[in-house]
C-alpha cells in the first residue's frame, strides 16, 4: 500500500505542479512565434506546440527525479522537445523530402545537447524556408543554459546523451526522405547499429524517443553521479523503455496512418499476434530494468504511466487494437490500470 500511496503521490505532483509550468513555457515560446517573419515556419512551430504539448508534458516527469531542480528542469525538457516536435514538422509537414536539409536542421538539436559548443550553425542552411526570427537559435540557447547552469554531472552523461540524439537525428533524417527510397535507407542504417534480440525497425522505433536523454540529464543534477550508474540507466531505457514508449505511439497510430501512407514500424510485424507478442516483451523487459535501477519505483512509474497514458487514448480500442490493449493492461496489472483510470480523467479535462 505504501508503494502505490508513493506513486499516486508522484502522479499528483507531476499533474498539479509540473503541468502547469510546462503550459507556461510553451505559452511563452507560442508568444515569441509572432514575430516570426516566415509563415511557414511559424505555422509549423505552432502545430508543432499545439499539437504535442503532451510530449513536452511526459518528458517533463523527470523534473520530479530525486535531486533535480524542478523548474530548471521543465525548462530543459520544454526547449529540448519543442525543437524535436518542430523539426519533425518541418521534415515531414512542409513538402520537404531532403535529407540534407533534415541532417542541417538537426544539428540544432545536438548543438542543444552540447554547450561546448558556442557557434551556431545555419540550421536552415538547405531548407526552403529560412527566417524564424531566432526562434529556433532561442531553444537550442535556452537547453544549453540550464546544462551548463544547472546540471553538474553533465559531462559523466554528455557523450551517451549525444549518441542517442545522434541516432536520433539520423532516424529523423532518413525516414522523411523520398518513400521509393527510404525503407532501404533505414533497413541498411538500423543492421548496422541495432542489437541480435531487436529487429531492425524495433531499433529504429526505440531510436525515436527522448527519454533516455532526460533520464541521463536528471541523472546529472547529482554531482557525485557514478560512470557505472550512467551505464546502467542507458542500458535501461535504450532500447527497452525509449522502445516500448515509441511502438505504443505507432501502435495507436495504425488507421490514421495507413490511411495517410505515412511509417508505421508496427506494420512489420507479420501479424497481430507477433505485435502483441513484442510488445509485451518490451513491456516485461522495460519493467525488469526500471526495477534494477536506483529510485526503482520512479522508474516502474515512467513505464507503467506509458502503458496507460497512450492505452487510454480511445484510438488504442478501436478495431484490432482493442483486443492487444486490454491484454497489455492486464499484463501491467492493478496499478497500470488505476493509472490508465487516472489517465482517462485527464483526457475527459483535456489535460493529455
Amino acid at each position: 500500500m505504501l508503494r502505490e500511496w508513493r506513486q499516486l503521490n508522484l502522479i499528483k505532483s507531476f499533474v498539479t505542479k509540473i503541468f502547469p509550468l510546462v503550459d507556461r513555457e510553451l505559452e511563452a515560446y507560442l508568444t515569441r512565434l509572432q514575430n516570426c517573419p516566415c509563415e511557414e515556419l511559424r505555422v509549423q512551430a505552432q502545430a508543432s506546440i499545439r499539437g504535442k504539448r503532451f510530449h513536452a508534458q511526459g518528458g517533463s516527469i523527470y523534473a520530479l527525479y530525486p535531486g533535480v531542480e524542478t523548474g530548471s528542469f521543465v525548462s530543459f525538457v520544454v526547449a529540448l522537445q519543442t525543437i524535436s516536435d518542430y523539426l519533425d514538422n518541418l521534415c515531414d509537414r512542409a513538402g520537404v523530402s531532403d535529407e540534407q536539409s533534415f541532417r542541417q536542421l538537426h544539428l540544432a538539436m545536438i548543438t542543444a545537447l552540447d554547450p561546448d559548443q558556442e557557434a551556431h550553425q545555419d540550421y536552415y542552411k538547405y531548407y526552403p524556408y529560412k527566417d524564424d526570427g531566432g526562434y529556433l537559435l532561442s531553444l537550442v540557447n535556452n537547453s544549453q543554459q540550464v546544462i551548463t547552469g544547472h546540471f553538474p554531472a553533465y559531462r559523466q552523461v554528455k557523450n551517451e546523451i549525444l549518441a542517442l540524439a545522434g541516432l536520433y537525428s539520423d532516424l529523423q533524417s532518413l525516414k522523411h526522405i523520398d518513400w521509393t527510397i527510404r525503407e532501404e535507407r533505414l533497413l541498411n542504417w538500423a543492421n548496422q547499429h541495432k542489437p541480435s534480440e531487436l529487429s531492425p525497425w524495433e531499433f529504429a522505433a526505440a531510436t525515436g524517443s527522448t527519454l533516455g536523454m532526460f533520464m541521463l540529464a536528471a541523472a546529472s543534477s547529482s554531482p557525485d553521479l557514478p560512470g557505472s550508474q550512467v551505464q546502467k540507466i542507458k542500458a535501461a531505457y535504450f532500447p527497452w523503455i525509449t522502445g516500448l514508449h515509441i511502438l505504443l505511439d505507432y501502435f495507436i497510430d495504425q488507421e490514421e496512418d495507413r490511411a495517410g501512407g505515412d511509417l508505421n514500424f508496427v506494420f512489420y510485424y507479420q501479424d497481430r499476434k507477433q505485435c502483441e507478442e513484442r510488445l509485451k516483451l518490451f513491456l516485461e523487459q522495460s519493467l525488469a530494468k526500471a526495477k534494477s535501477l536506483p529510485e526503482p519505483l520512479f522508474h516502474v512509474t515512467v513505464v507503467e504511466g506509458l502503458l496507460a497514458m497512450y492505452l487510454s487514448d480511445p484510438k488504442a480500442l478501436q478495431g484490432d487494437k482493442r483486443e492487444i490493449s486490454l491484454k497489455l493492461l492486464a499484463k501491467g496489472g492493478p496499478r497500470v490500470r488505476l493509472l490508465h483510470w487516472i489517465c482517462q480523467k485527464l483526457r475527459q479535462k483535456n489535460k493529455l
